[in-house]
Parts: C-alpha cells; sequence; structure tokens
C-alpha cells in the first residue's frame, strides 16, 4: 500500500512540475524568447499543451476574467496539493486505526 501512496506522491509531483513547465514555456514563447518553429521546442510545448490543458481548460470556464492574467495554474496547483495532502492524511490515519 505505501508503494501505491508513493506512486501517487510522484505521480502529482510530476504533474506540478509540468503545470509550471507548460506556464514558463507559454510565457517564452509569449515573449518570443524561444522560436516555436524549433522542432524540439515545438514538440516540449506541444507535449506540455497536451498533458496540462485538459485539466487548465475547465478551471480557466470557471475563473473570471482578469484581463490577460492567467490564474489557472495557480489554482490547479494548489488543488493537487491539496488532493495529495488529503490522501497522504487518509493513509496515515487508516494506518493508525490499524495499529
Amino acid at each position: 500500500m505505501l508503494a501505491a501512496l508513493n506512486l501517487f506522491n510522484t505521480i502529482v509531483d510530476f504533474f506540478i512540475w509540468a503545470i509550471i513547465l507548460s506556464a514558463l514555456m507559454s510565457w517564452l514563447i509569449g515573449f518570443n524568447i524561444v522560436n516555436i518553429n524549433n522542432k524540439l521546442i515545438y514538440i516540449i510545448a506541444d507535449f506540455l499543451n497536451r498533458l496540462t490543458e485538459p485539466f487548465l481548460s475547465p478551471i480557466r470556464r470557471i475563473l473570471p476574467y482578469l484581463g490577460g492574467i492567467d490564474l489557472s495554474p495557480v489554482v490547479l496547483i494548489l488543488l493537487l496539493i491539496f488532493l495529495k495532502d488529503l490522501v497522504n492524511n487518509n493513509y496515515y490515519d487508516f494506518i493508525n486505526k490499524l495499529n
């Protein structure tokens, strides 16, 4: 059971980093620091977009328009941290009840 919890934590941590990298990549592309015509940059940006966009778009529909400021990555990261803490605390409470 501990291995499953460690796998869950690792996946959540990986996804949080993917969200951060996706936001950074969109800023770099938006400010023309990196060129999307570069094949490697395009592949990385496309991968990060395909990975995070299904989770970010429902949050964007709920959040009000803030004049070009996208807070959906922050909201998603906070939700993931909350979910991770919730699962970890319930696991440790379950183990303590067994002992």
